[in-house]
């Protein structure tokens, strides 16, 4: 009786993957200097000066506006802005609403 001995693999497809070993670890590298810089860059700046520390502050470019006279069911536009000056997240817990006052 004769002994079969197990085949080997040919030598090629050794060979095969030691060649892409190379481009896989560098890509590897590359994929984690990407990460490491998204997840350590410095916190977006806040975009108005900070004023209250602590707590959040609504802050209103306009404190009133005068639209003159307007006519019954005239559209009257207005535009302003509101900045959160605090150093914390402004968060409502009930709708906003506006207060329209008449006569004055």
């Amino acid at each position: 009786m004769s002994q079969n001995k197990p085949k080997k693999y040919p030598s090629k497809r050794k060979r095969h993957n030691a060649k892409w070993m190379p481009i896989l670890l560098a890509g590897g590298g590359v994929l984690l200097v990407f990460l490491a810089f998204f997840a350590l860059r410095d916190q977006p700046s806040p975009k108005a000066a900070i004023e209250v520390s602590g707590a959040p502050s609504l802050k209103v470019d306009q404190e009133k506006i005068d639209l003159g006279d307007v006519k019954l069911n005239q559209l009257a536009q207005v535009t302003f802005q509101l900045t959160n000056v605090g150093d914390q997240t402004l968060r409502f817990t009930k709708d906003p609403y506006i207060e329209v006052v008449e006569g004055c």
